[in-house]
């Protein structure tokens, strides 16, 4: 009987060469030495992890690879080619890093300083795509330019450009690519949006970088909107793009304002104070000069009116256009009688995104769900006036291929009324980010207990103001409430206690917004129970401690999700929860008592990675595990990776060595602006050798 070892080496190598995800090709590598030679010889992308002082444990068997990623090596955010702890010369290890891997075409790298990506180019100046990571500052000495003038000079193939990590001044650019012609006309991607801007590319310098890259096809780039600015970006520079660069196929121009993932008033109504100087006319030029369009981002952060029209000439002018993310657009789809309109005739529409629409309504969700017939992805966020009837019809017509939703900072859409809207889905969808905003939960707690009765009245006729579209969309949703109910034994199961509850049987992936001093316990009754396929997790906490008693339970509720029997990857993000790091005011609780609150529970999950964000403590630019939270990540026994945003004492790290199986640990202090230097408590580059040399000696089970 032939077995997959029969296979001849050369057919068998093509199959490894088209296996893409690393875990499945670790996976591989175990199974024989045969498997394990062909994974060494056909992988060609490797990421670096452990101490860039130690260079004989640099892997030398990886010969194919062509994309490698440095960021990661340890210490993290210190230079890579001077080592505060080894005297190895900087050219000793850079030539060391190109004898193992020569082939290399693709670098990512974190350049603290401009005299590392000198160095490394040299080594390879074939290079045709580069990341640059850094969150540390600019230094004022450099001269304009200096981290990107050997790049551009050295390496003549270079066509990729990803600058999203780096923190460098918007001044530094233009020059070097207008000095360097050559290399700037063969860019095909340049990514500019840089979280760590205050004001971003001004108008002058778009215009400046476009007229030296005309052939981009990905382009994306932080800016500024608000025509109180010197250099805000408007219709002049608008045009500008489209006529410099036509051949794009992604665009993405975000406001600064509008790149931090931090959640709106909820009061707001969707209107700024100031409108964009952004025209329709204008916007219809736009679209007509980009006819290859297949993803555009526009994220304005300032009105941008009556965009019903221009919006349905981007559908006959970009044909290819599959992603649209819209900031700020007002009157995208008017919805005022049977017709389509604006963004509801983008048929061939996969993801969509609406953020802070004024005016888009109940009437406007129904549109697009019956134009957009093809949207896998779609996301509200900020839209006043629409409700859960609006949102749950557009789920009933959009059933077949909608998969992935979020909702957010929308006024009439809590937690529960959100997870109502998603029910005509809830067997097929698979991502899901809600916000936990518990309106009365006391009656949401009693929802769980509900019967099948409970289900049938939520599923209505549509209402008389809906009558609008036509027969034909009242039988199509006839014909759905019959479908549905037929089949919604299917979607429930019987509990124990004699009650139906909900099952979310193909959801993998939950994000999760809440504010700081809520709890998370009601997510269970408010209608998430039965998860059995969910496997990763990210919550988001979001507010100011200051000034907050004390919560009135111990812990903050991750307990509860320890019902959900696959869920192994959690991101919790406390980074935009502010406290007193220090000695906080009498009554008051520091951050460290807040992150036994958050963190009380932890231990029960059965995570094997985990991203946790410590809060923050803006006044002194302090981000730092405290003791509860070393103690409390300690108790989470079945971890495998621990990657902390932040600092930590190093006397704190050395509870981690109680978790049996953790291999991967790091701290990463990526925000801006990143300490320049640690406090003598904190963990320095030292301290984090010994504590990766503690874990490195410890035996594995597995």
């Amino acid at each position: 009987m032939a077995t997959i070892n029969d296979i001849p080496d050369v057919i068998l190598s093509n199959i490894f060469a088209s296996i893409s995800d690393t875990r499945t090709r670790n996976s591989l590598s175990l199974v024989s030495r045969k498997f394990m030679l062909l994974d060494r010889a056909t992988r060609v992308s490797l990421t670096l992890r452990g101490n860039a002082r130690d260079l004989f444990m640099i892997p030398t068997c990886f010969r194919s690879v062509t994309d490698l990623d440095l960021s990661f090596l340890s210490p993290w955010g210190h230079s890579l080619l001077s080592s505060p702890l080894s005297d190895t010369d900087p050219q000793l290890l850079a030539h060391r890093l190109r004898i193992a891997f020569p082939a290399v075409t693709s670098l990512t790298v974190y350049a603290r300083s401009p005299l590392t990506i000198e160095i490394l180019v040299q080594q390879w100046p074939g290079l045709k795509r580069v990341k640059l990571v850094r969150w540390h500052q600019r230094l004022a000495s450099w001269p304009i330019g200096e981290d990107f003038v050997c790049l551009l000079e050295q390496c003549e193939n270079l066509n990729w450009l990803d600058l999203s990590t780096f923190y460098y001044w918007t001044e530094d650019l233009p020059p070097v690519l207008q000095a360097c012609p050559k290399v700037s006309a063969s860019l095909v991607h340049l990514n500019l949006l840089t979280t760590s801007f205050a004001e971003g590319f001004k108008s002058q310098e778009i215009k400046e970088i476009t007229t030296a890259c005309p052939n981009l096809k990905n382009f994306l780039v932080a800016c500024n909107f608000d025509p109180r600015y010197i250099g805000f970006v408007g219709d002049e520079t608008l045009l500008a793009v489209a006529n410099n660069c036509p051949k794009l196929t992604l665009l993405h121009l975000a406001d600064t304002s509008l790149l931090t993932d931090v959640r709106g008033d909820p009061d707001n109504e969707g209107f700024t104070s100031e409108d964009a100087m952004v025209t329709k006319g204008t916007l219809v030029e736009f679209f007509s000069g980009l006819p290859l369009l297949q993803e555009l981002v526009l994220d304005v952060g300032r009105n941008v009116r009556d965009t019903s029209m221009a919006l349905e000439m981007l559908n006959s002018k970009c044909k290819a256009l599959r992603v649209l993310k819209l900031g700020q657009f007002h009157g995208i789809c008017l919805a005022n009688e049977s017709q389509l309109d604006g963004v509801a005739l983008c048929s061939g529409l996969e993801e969509l995104s609406i953020k802070n629409c004024g005016d888009l309504t109940d009437m406007g969700l129904i549109a697009i769900g019956r134009g957009c017939s093809n949207l896998s992805r779609f996301e509200v966020q900020g839209c006043k006036r629409i409700t859960e009837k609006g949102l749950r019809t557009m789920a009933c017509l959009l059933r077949n291929t909608l998969v992935k939703v979020k909702i957010s900072c929308c006024k009439n859409l809590d937690a529960a009324a959100s997870l109502r809207s998603v029910e005509p889905i809830r067997d097929r969808i698979q991502w899901l980010h809600i916000d936990c905003v518990w309106n009365g939960w006391e009656e949401i707690g009693n929802s769980e207990q509900v019967g099948l009765s409970f289900w049938h009245s939520q599923v209505e006729e549509p209402s008389s103001s809906f009558s609008l579209m036509g027969s034909e969309f009242d039988h199509e949703m006839r014909r759905k409430k019959r479908k549905y109910s037929s089949d919604v034994s299917d979607g429930y199961i019987l509990e124990n206690n004699g009650f139906w509850c909900k099952k979310w049987d193909r959801l993998q992936y939950l994000s999760l917004w809440i504010g700081v001093g809520e709890l998370l316990t009601p997510l269970r009754a408010a209608g998430l129970l039965n998860c059995p396929n969910l496997e990763e997790i990210r919550i988001k906490v979001e507010g100011d401690c200051r000034g907050r008693s004390k919560p009135s339970e111990r812990a903050f509720g991750l307990s509860s999700l320890a019902l959900y029997p696959r869920l192994s990857k959690m991101q919790l993000d406390c980074s935009e929860t502010i406290g007193y790091a220090l000695t906080a005011p009498s009554g008051q609780m520091d951050l460290s008592l807040w992150e036994r609150f958050f963190l009380n529970g932890i231990g029960e999950l059965r995570l094997s990675e985990l991203d946790y964000w410590p809060p923050q403590d803006r006044d002194v630019n302090h981000r730092s595990l405290s003791l509860p939270a070393a103690g409390l990540l300690a108790e989470c026994l079945e971890l495998r990776k621990l990657f902390i945003h932040g600092t930590a004492h190093e006397h704190f790290m050395m509870f981690l060595l109680k978790i049996p199986n953790l291999r991967d640990v790091q701290l990463r202090e990526d925000y801006y602006p990143a300490p320049e230097n640690d406090m003598s408590t904190e963990m320095r580059a030292g301290s984090c050798s010994r504590f990766e040399a503690a874990l490195n000696r410890r035996p594995i089970l597995d």
